[in-house]
């Protein structure tokens, strides 16, 4: 492996966290600069990410640009970064909305503005949520995890809207609760390995080999799930995100839709599962009941909403768990469909959070009623964009949004063999995840009729409402287009994740 091979993650990983010092020790006066400079170090970031694309082998399924180096000997705790077919698409996604993120605060910033710390704080998130991604290390792993939390509590707790205080501190205590217990996972595993081992590849292979005892596997799950399960966030763990998301500034909200709640359903995936393969056995058919409560709960949820983005913060927990669903039937085709899911629910929430953020600073309010409707008839552009991404959130065929959902529903039809004692259980929980897709284009479709159609409200025919910018059209013409390519051509992902996801599945024998 060359040199640049071993040291692009890193790079990838890193940049964003060297903008964060680089724009701490700028002038808060050079405005101008700081913004330039967030869009610049994030750029980087993706380029590097982009290049990594060309030189990934889609055709094998294992571990890719990979650098383990010790970090503590005293606890084995390495430096060991890498990346392969699972984590490859979250961690582009990342890179992505990231810089998209920092175009976007280049047009403005919500009060009291402040750039200088916004952006640093962004760029350290970056870092953080990218790092998630390509940890093998479980310290290393859990470093990353914990990073996210500061800079996001200090996004929605200084540029957040009016109960920011209270949302932020919710957010982060609810977080570090589920935190606490993942920890005491990580420990447990570490303490019950023979050697004792923090690296995820190892500790996966002893669970073939030497695997822990079922008891204490079980009790490690349910550890792992609470830091999890709150990230995701699952029901009923969910009441932090629609307070969190309507109180965020709007690239809190595109950031913690598109990858924050991934990190969660990640860690499912690259720990959970592979390590702890026969608790998982058990805890499948929970995990599968509380994915679908979270589809109809949320949806039902959605149709009670007045303001247009804790709407879209409800559907999140719906669309998650469509995620937890194709995840709980440990196979290959749940667990593929759980990855696409993933990153097309990041490029269509985080476009739409965009979007309310955009029709909240031409009308400043949220309230569905105070739109009024007929939005269509004033700035057509962005309500059009609007209809076009709550469309493709309702999974509609030919865009992101349906090949995500309806593969997962169609994987709990047949789930792994292992789980053939409960084929009852998940046909029923297939029937009711297809009930949630209904109600979710009946919220979505309601939605467009009471913003985007109707007629004009006398309040706002006379007022100047600009449509779409230059910088919100290249802010947002990336995840337009990818939410049509992936609709489209879903072996973008697909073809991405399927050789480790059949490793991963081939366990259960799904």
């Amino acid at each position: 492996m060359s040199g640049w091979e071993k040291s692009a993650i890193t790079l990838a990983v890193f940049l964003p966290a060297l903008g964060a010092v680089v724009i701490a020790m700028v002038p808060k006066e050079r405005d101008r600069l700081i913004r330039t400079l967030g869009i610049l170090f994030s750029g980087a970031a993706l380029v590097v990410g982009i290049v990594m694309l060309f030189g990934f082998d889609y055709g094998h399924g294992g571990l890719q640009f990979e650098l383990k180096a010790s970090w503590i000997s005293t606890i084995d705790a390495n430096y060991h970064v890498g990346i392969d077919g699972i984590s490859l698409p979250l961690f582009e996604l990342t890179l992505l909305l990231s810089f998209l993120c920092a175009v976007y605060t280049y047009r403005v910033l919500p009060p009291p503005g402040r750039p200088k710390g916004f952006l640093a704080l962004v760029l350290l998130l970056e870092t953080g949520m990218a790092g998630t991604f390509i940890a093998f290390d479980l310290v290393l792993f859990f470093i990353f995890w914990e990073l996210v939390l500061v800079p996001m509590y200090f996004l929605i707790g200084i540029w957040g809207s009016a109960n920011r205080e209270y949302a932020a501190i919710k957010f982060f205590l609810y977080t570090l609760f589920g935190s606490v217990f993942m920890l005491l996972g990580f420990l447990a595993m570490f303490f019950k390995s023979d050697p004792h081992s923090f690296d995820i590849i190892q500790l996966a292979q002893n669970a073939q080999t030497a695997p822990f005892a079922k008891s204490i596997q079980l009790i490690i799950f349910a550890g792992v799930f609470l830091g999890f399960a709150i990230k995701v966030p699952m029901w009923p763990f969910h009441t932090w995100l629609p307070d969190a998301h309507t109180e965020a500034p709007t690239v809190g909200s595109v950031l913690l839709a598109g990858i924050l709640l991934k990190m969660g359903t990640y860690g499912f995936v690259r720990i959970a599962l592979p390590i702890l393969p026969q608790a998982a056995k058990v805890w499948a058919p929970i995990i599968g009941v509380l994915a679908v409560i979270a589809i109809v709960y949320a949806s039902l949820a959605c149709l009670a909403q007045k303001d247009l983005k804790r709407l879209i913060a409800f559907s999140s927990v719906g669309h998650m768990g469509f995620v937890m669903l194709g995840i709980a039937t440990l196979t290959d085709i749940g667990i593929n469909a759980a990855i696409f899911g993933m990153v097309a629910h990041g490029l269509i929430t985080g476009m739409l959070f965009f979007l309310v953020g955009s029709i909240y600073d031409r009308y400043h309010t949220r309230q569905i009623s105070e739109i009024g409707g007929g939005m269509l008839q004033k700035i057509p552009l962005l309500s059009g964009i609007f209809a076009f991404t709550a469309i493709a959130s309702l999974g509609l065929p030919g865009l992101a949004g349906f090949w995500g959902e309806v593969t997962a529903l169609l994987s709990s039809y047949s789930p792994a063999a292992i789980l053939s004692g409960h084929l009852t259980l998940f046909r029923t929980l297939m029937v009711f995840g297809g009930i949630g897709t209904i109600l979710t284009a009946g919220y979505f479709l309601w939605t467009l009729q009471r913003v985007n159609l109707g007629t004009l409200p006398d309040a706002w025919k006379e007022k100047s409402l600009p449509d779409v910018t230059t910088i919100e059209w290249i802010s947002w013409a990336p995840l337009l287009v990818g939410i049509l390519a992936l609709g489209l051509f879903p072996r973008l992902v697909f073809g991405v994740t399927n050789e480790a996801v059949a490793a991963l599945a081939s366990v259960f024998g799904g």
